[in-house]
C-alpha cells in the first residue's frame, strides 16, 4: 500500500500543478481579452451602422459639403469644438468622447475613434498629419485613419461628425 500512497501523492501533486497552470493560463487569457474588449466599445459608438469603413467618407463629406450638414443636424449632437480650434494639417483628441478630429486640409474635417486598434490605448495627439498612439508607437493618417506605422492591425474606425456653422458636432 505504501507504493499506492506514493502514487496517489504524485497524482495529487500533478493535479494541483496542472490546475494551477490552467488557472494561470485562464488569468493570462482574460487579461488579453480585456485589451481586445477595450477596443470594441470604441468601434460601436463610432460606426453605429456596422459599416465603419463606408461611413467614414460619408461623415466627413457631410461636414465638408454644406448640403449634407442639415440632414445630420436633425439628429442633434454634442459640440466638440469650434472649427478654429482644430488646426489645419493637424487635429485634436477629445479623450472624454473617445474621438479625434482632424483637419487635413482647410475646411475638411474628419473624425476617428481615439482608441488605438493595437491594444486599446488612447491616442495622444496629431502632428505632421499623423495621429499618434503613445503606448507602442502606432501612427495613423489624419486624412483617412489608415495605419502608417507601428503595430496597429487595422485603421482607426471613423466617427460621425458634422460641421454646423463654426461648430464641430459629434453625432
Amino acid at each position: 500500500m505504501t507504493g499506492s500512497q506514493g502514487s496517489a501523492r504524485s497524482t495529487s501533486r500533478r493535479a494541483v500543478v496542472t490546475a494551477a497552470g490552467a488557472a494561470g493560463l485562464t488569468a493570462a487569457l482574460a487579461a488579453c481579452g480585456d485589451s481586445g474588449d477595450s477596443g470594441a466599445p470604441a468601434q460601436q459608438p463610432d460606426g453605429g451602422t456596422g459599416a465603419p469603413e463606408a461611413g467614414g467618407d460619408t461623415g466627413a463629406g457631410s461636414g465638408e459639403a454644406g448640403g449634407g450638414t442639415g440632414g445630420e443636424a436633425a439628429g442633434g449632437g454634442t459640440e466638440l469644438a469650434k472649427t478654429a480650434d482644430i488646426p489645419e494639417g493637424g487635429g485634436k483628441v477629445f479623450p472624454d468622447q473617445k474621438v479625434v478630429v482632424t483637419q487635413p486640409t482647410a475646411g475638411d474635417f474628419k473624425a476617428f475613434s481615439a482608441t488605438c486598434t493595437h491594444q486599446g490605448c488612447a491616442v495622444k495627439d496629431v502632428t505632421d498629419g499623423l495621429i499618434n498612439c503613445p503606448c507602442h508607437g502606432a501612427k495613423y493618417s489624419a486624412l483617412d485613419g489608415s495605419v502608417k506605422a507601428g503595430p496597429a492591425p487595422k485603421p482607426l474606425p471613423p466617427a460621425k461628425i458634422t460641421v454646423q456653422g463654426d461648430a464641430v458636432m459629434l453625432g
